[in-house]
C-alpha cells in the first residue's frame, strides 16, 4: 500500500517518539531532559546497564551508541514490535486520531485472506492439542515424558498430536464450516493429483505450532512417531502465511527475551529451543528445517547484533558452519557478528542440558568462537603450507574472503586478527620442531581448538612421549589403560576446577582397584577417605605422572582441561572397542568350531585395530590387520559359520 508522505510527516508529528518508545524501556531521568524531549534509557535491542539508548523527539530518530541500533517509531515498531509496515502505520494512525488513507481493494482483500488462513491455523492448533490428550496419543505422551516435557511444557508451546488417520483434522475443520480450499491453501491438507478428497498432511506425529513475531501460527512441524516414516521431521509447505526461509521458531519470546539482555542462542530444531528456553535460555531459535538463510541471518540480526550458533557436536554441525561462513561474510560489520558455539561430540542442547543441566550448555555458549576462527579453522585444518607456493594459495584464499566484507574498518580488523595467526602458524618456530600442520590450531586469542565433534590435527607426539609404557605399542591393554586412568584421577586432583565439566564421565570409570574408586568417590563428593588418599599418593608416585605437563604446572587450568578431555576419550573409545568385539564374539558363539572362533575374534581386533589408530597400543597383534579384515569380511560374506544341510 502506497501511502502519501505528508500522512507519515503528520503521523510523526503527533505522536511523540518518546511515548512509542517509553512502553518497552525504563528512562533514565537523571540523564534524560523531558523539556527538551531528550532521553535515555539502556537500550532495548542489546542487553546493557547503563542508558547508552537516545531518543530525540525533536528529530523524531533514535539511536543507540552500543549496538548501533537507529531508526524513527515506524522502525522501532517494526523492530521492537514484530509489525509490518502498514500495522505500525495503522498502529500509530489510531494513537494520533487520524483516519488512514482509502486502501486498495485488492489489498484489503488479500488482507482479509490471510486472516482467514490465520484462524484455521489456530482452529488447528486446538484441534491437535486435543488429540494429545486423547488414547491415540498414548505413545506420543510417553516420548514426550521421557523428554522431560510434561504438561506445562507442552501447553506452553502448543505441543499437539496429529493421529494416523487420513482425514482426521481434514474432517474436523470442514464440520466447523471451513471450506475445502481454505485447508488445503493453509497446507494443513493435500489434494491428490487425480482430483481425489483431500488428505492431512501430518499423520502419526507429534506436531509443534510455527508462530510469527506477532505470536500468529503461520505453520506447523510435525515429529514422526514411526520410525520407519519417510521424513522424520515434517514442515508445512511453502503457503500465504507461511515462507521457511524467512522465519524462525519461537521468533516472538526470543525477541523479547533479548530485549531483556538475554542471548540469541540458534539451535537447530524444536526440540532443542524447548530444552534451550526451559533451562533459562529464553532467546533460542531455530531455522525450520534448512539450512541458516540470508533473510534469517537479517532477522537475527534485527533482534540481536550478536546471534550465538550452537552446532551439534558431530561433523555435519561443523559444516553447517563452514558453509555459513561465505553467507555471513558479505553482510558481516558493526553490529552484525555471529559467534559459534560447538557442543560436546554426539551432543545437541537437549542431550547436553539433560545429561549435564544449564550450567554446561552456559559453559559451552561462553566459549563461543568468533566467524575470523571459523574462517580460518576452514582454510587451515588438515593442511600442510611447506612451501612458498602453499602458503601463497591461503593467503589468497583468505584474502578473497576477506574481501566480501563490506565494511573497510571490519575487514580491516580481520587482516589483523589472520596475520596474528599466520604468525603463529609460520613465524613461531620455536615453540615446536614439528611441521606446521602438526601443530594444534589456534584461534585469534591463541587459544588451542577443543571439544566438539571436529577437532585440528593433533601435535605429533615428541620424543619422551614416544618412548613411554603410555604409548608404547608393546604395552599392554590393562596397563595401558591403568596409566590413563591414573592421569585422569592426578589431574582432577590438582586440578578440582576441572571437575564438574566432567562430572558424568568420571561417574561411569571402572577402576579394578578399590583404593582408585574411593578416590573418585572423593573427587566427586569432596570428601577424603583413607582408601582415597592412598590411591591418590600410589598416582602420584608414578614418574609418569609426575613428569606429566597437566602435575608439574598446575596453574594452568587450559592446559592440563585438554589433556584430561583427551584421556577420557581415550578411556572411553577402549570401553567401546571392547563392548564391540565381546557383542561379535557372543553372536557368533556356538556357530561354529573354537578354531573359526578364534580366528573370527582375532579379526575384529584387527579391524578395529585398523579403523582405529589412536587404539593401536591395545593390540598385542603383529599380525596384517589388512588381512585380517579381508578374513573377517569374506567370512561373513560366505556365511561360513553355517553348517551345510545334508
Amino acid at each position: 500500500m502506497s501511502l502519501p508522505p505528508q500522512f507519515l510527516d503528520e503521523i510523526r508529528a503527533r505522536v511523540p517518539l518518546s511515548r512509542v518508545i517509553g512502553r518497552k524501556v525504563v528512562w533514565d531521568l537523571r540523564r534524560s531532559n523531558q523539556a527538551k524531549g531528550d532521553w535515555w534509557a539502556p537500550c532495548p535491542f542489546h542487553g546493557e546497564k547503563t542508558p547508552s539508548f537516545h531518543v530525540d523527539d525533536q528529530k523524531g530518530f533514535y539511536y543507540c551508541f552500543g549496538c548501533h541500533a537507529k531508526g524513527d517509531a515506524l522502525t522501532f515498531l517494526r523492530e521492537a514490535e514484530g509489525l509490518g509496515f502498514i500495522e505500525a502505520v495503522e498502529l500509530l494512525a489510531a494513537e494520533a486520531g487520524l483516519p488512514m488513507p482509502e486502501r486498495d481493494p485488492r489489498q484489503v482483500q488479500r488482507a482479509d485472506h490471510r486472516t482467514e488462513l490465520v484462524d484455521v491455523m489456530e482452529q488447528a492448533v486446538r484441534w491437535f492439542r486435543m488429540q494429545l490428550g486423547m488414547g491415540v496419543a498414548e505413545a506420543a505422551r510417553a516420548y514426550l515424558a521421557r523428554r522431560g516435557l510434561d504438561d506445562a511444557a507442552c501447553e506452553r508451546f502448543g505441543i499437539g498430536f496429529a493421529p494416523d488417520q487420513r482425514q482426521g483434522l481434514f474432517n474436523a475443520l470442514r464440520a466447523k464450516g471451513i471450506a475445502e480450499q481454505l485447508i488445503v491453501e493453509a497446507g494443513l491438507a493435500a489434494k491428490p493429483e487425480d482430483g481425489g478428497a483431500p488428505f492431512d498432511r501430518f499423520r502419526g506425529r507429534i506436531t509443534f505450532p510455527i508462530r510469527d513475531g506477532r505470536g500468529r501460527c503461520i505453520a506447523f512441524g510435525g515429529r514422526a512417531m514411526d520410525p520407519n516414516a519417510r521424513a522424520k521431521y515434517l514442515n508445512s509447505p511453502e503457503t500465504p502465511l507461511f515462507d521457511k526461509g524467512r522465519n524462525l521458531y519461537n521468533i516472538g519470546p526470543a525477541r523479547a527475551a533479548v530485549a531483556k539482555g538475554r542471548p540469541l542462542v540458534v539451535a537447530e530444531g524444536y526440540m532443542d529451543v524447548i530444552a534451550l528456553v526451559r533451562a533459562g535460555f529464553e532467546g533460542a531459535v531455530a531455522p525450520l528445517g534448512t539450512a541458516i538463510t540470508e533473510d534469517q541471518l537479517r532477522l537475527m540480526w534485527r533482534i540481536s547484533p550478536e546471534p550465538v550458533i550452537a552446532l551439534d557436536g558431530d561433523e555435519a554441525g561443523l559444516r553447517a558452519a563452514m558453509r555459513l561462513i561465505d553467507l555471513a561474510l558479505p553482510m558481516t560489520g558493526p553490529g552484525q557478528a555471529l559467534r559459534f558455539a560447538f557442543l560436546p561430540q554426539g551432543q545437541d542442547p537437549d542431550d547436553l542440558i539433560r545429561a549435564r543441566g544449564a550450567g554446561a550448555m552456559a559453559a559451552v555458549l561462553d566459549e563461543a568462537r568468533p566467524l575470523v576462527d571459523l574462517l580460518w579453522r576452514r582454510e587451515t585444518e588438515g593442511r600442510v603450507f611447506d612451501s612458498p607456493e602453499r602458503r601463497a594459495a591461503l593467503d589468497k584464499a583468505l584474502g578473497e574472503a576477506v574481501a566480501k566484507i563490506p565494511d573497510k574498518d571490519t575487514r580491516d580488523h580481520y587482516h589483523a586478527v589472520l596475520r596474528n595467526l599466520k604468525w603463529e602458524l609460520f613465524g613461531n618456530r620455536r615453540r615446536s620442531d614439528a611441521p606446521a600442520a602438526a601443530r594444534p590450531a589456534r584461534d585469534w586469542k591463541g587459544r588451542e581448538w577443543q571439544g566438539g565433534g571436529a577437532r585440528f590435527q593433533p601435535v605429533a607426539p615428541v620424543a619422551p612421549t614416544r618412548a613411554s609404557r603410555l604409548s608404547s605399542p608393546g604395552a599392554g591393554e590393562h596397563e595401558a589403560e591403568t596409566l590413563v586412568e591414573a592421569m585422569v584421577l592426578a589431574i582432577c586432583a590438582t586440578h578440582p576446577g576441572l571437575i564438574a565439566p566432567v562430572e558424568s564421565r568420571l561417574e561411569r570409570l571402572e577402576p579394578q582397584d578399590a583404593d582408585r574408586a574411593a578416590l573418585i568417590h572423593d573427587l566427586l563428593s569432596g570428601t577424603q577417605s583413607q582408601a582415597g588418599q592412598r590411591a591418590l599418593e600410589s598416582i602420584m608416585s608414578d614418574p609418569h605422572v609426575r613428569a606429566a605437563p597437566a602435575i608439574l604446572r598446575p596453574h594452568d587450568g587450559d592446559a592440563a582441561a585438554d589433556i584430561l578431555a583427551n584421556a577420557l576419550d581415550r578411556i572411553e573409545s577402549r570401553r567401546s572397542a571392547r563392548e564391540e568385539i565381546a557383542r561379535a564374539e557372543a553372536e557368533i558363539e556356538g556357530l561354529a568350531d573354537e578354531g573359526l572362533t578364534w580366528r573370527m575374534a582375532q579379526s575384529a581386533r584387527a579391524r578395529q585395530q585398523a579403523d582405529h589408530p589412536s587404539l593401536a597400543d591395545l593390540s598385542d597383534l603383529g599380525e596384517d590387520s589388512d588381512a585380517y579384515r579381508a578374513i573377517l569380511e569374506a567370512a561373513l560374506k560366505n556365511e561360513i559359520w553355517r553348517k551345510p544341510r545334508r
